[in-house]
């Protein structure tokens, strides 16, 4: 294949993900015919079809999914490119890349703010998942970073942690667990107990804490997604058990309640790693740093501005 141009590569790319020759013409400034004469110098290049019509649709064929493949990653390393020159005078730029598992979506914006404040080049691209879709982004180098709690073990990571993850019992306002002097875990479970998938964090706690207190987990319900745990648990259909970072907006807005639970206390740890083969570019790495610096003090910050009772 001859030397493709830039234009050439990021019209195939964007054809792909709007799957229209004329999205991708608005996207890239250009006109529907400049787009096509850029698949068809592609496509003359490969010796093979890199699109096919379906319906009203643009798909890829497998040699065009190929090639988009290709093209991102060879765009995304010219940026990178830049960026790294950037940061050799001194500019810290470029696309902070980074996933978080769900249960670390409510965490973060407060450090991202913190951190592009003073750094008006740097630009966020924040991808919140569960632990393996987190996993498999970070595998193939779809995102530089990942907040969770447990690195993972498919792939070796460099992995820090950066804080505490304290974790707790919510439930409604006004809910009969509430007026008792002290509710024991025993107690909970005949009040529907809401909880995660197993695989993610704060299922892997509450089952290790209920071990340790030999008292047998009775799960009222197993849900995938926080927002719906915590709806559920708002509208008085149960008991949450969730990251105590999750819920501080309906704490803060006496939609949920901590439920105290004597002698028990929950903590897991948050950490933010990236795979321990790859380079990862200047701006994830300043982040990376800035996230053990001063994560701990930021979610501390903001949850001493909630009332808890």
């Amino acid at each position: 294949m001859y030397p493709a141009s830039f234009k050439q590569l990021q019209a195939v790319m964007l054809v792909a993900r709007h799957q229209s020759v004329s999205r991708a013409a608005e996207a890239m400034h250009v006109t529907q015919p400049a787009v096509s004469l850029h698949l068809k110098l592609l496509e003359e290049a490969a010796g093979v079809p890199l699109t096919r019509r379906q319906g009203r649709n643009i798909q890829m064929t497998a040699a065009g999914e190929l090639l988009v493949g290709y093209a991102e990653r060879i765009l995304g390393l010219w940026e990178e490119a830049g960026d790294e020159i950037a940061a050799l005078k001194g500019v810290t730029s470029g696309t902070l890349r980074i996933g978080a598992v769900m249960t670390a979506e409510h965490l973060l914006p407060p450090m991202l703010v913190r951190f592009t404040t003073g750094r008006p080049h740097v630009r966020i691209k924040l991808q919140v998942g569960s632990r393996p879709e987190v996993i498999g982004m970070l595998s193939r180098d779809e995102i530089d970073l990942a907040i969770m709690g447990t690195p993972p073990r498919e792939f070796p990571t460099s992995a820090s942690r950066f804080a505490r993850h304290p974790m707790a019992f919510f439930v409604a306002p006004g809910h009969p667990l509430l007026e008792m002097a002290a509710v024991t875990l025993a107690d909970i479970a005949a009040h529907n107990l809401l909880v995660r998938e197993r695989g993610s964090g704060t299922r892997a706690a509450i089952e290790r804490r209920y071990e340790e207190e030999g008292v047998a987990l009775a799960i009222g319900s197993e849900l995938s997604s926080n927002e719906a745990i915590k709806q559920m648990t708002a509208a008085g259909l149960g008991v949450a058990f969730l990251s105590v970072h999750a819920c501080t907006l309906e704490v803060r807005n006496r939609l949920l309640r901590v439920l105290p639970v004597p002698g028990v206390v929950v903590q897991g740890e948050w950490h933010v790693m990236h795979k321990a083969a790859r380079a990862i570019p200047t701006v994830a790495a300043s982040f990376h740093e800035f996230m053990v610096e001063h994560g701990q003090q930021v979610i501390s910050d903001e949850l001493e501005s909630i009332t808890w009772k």
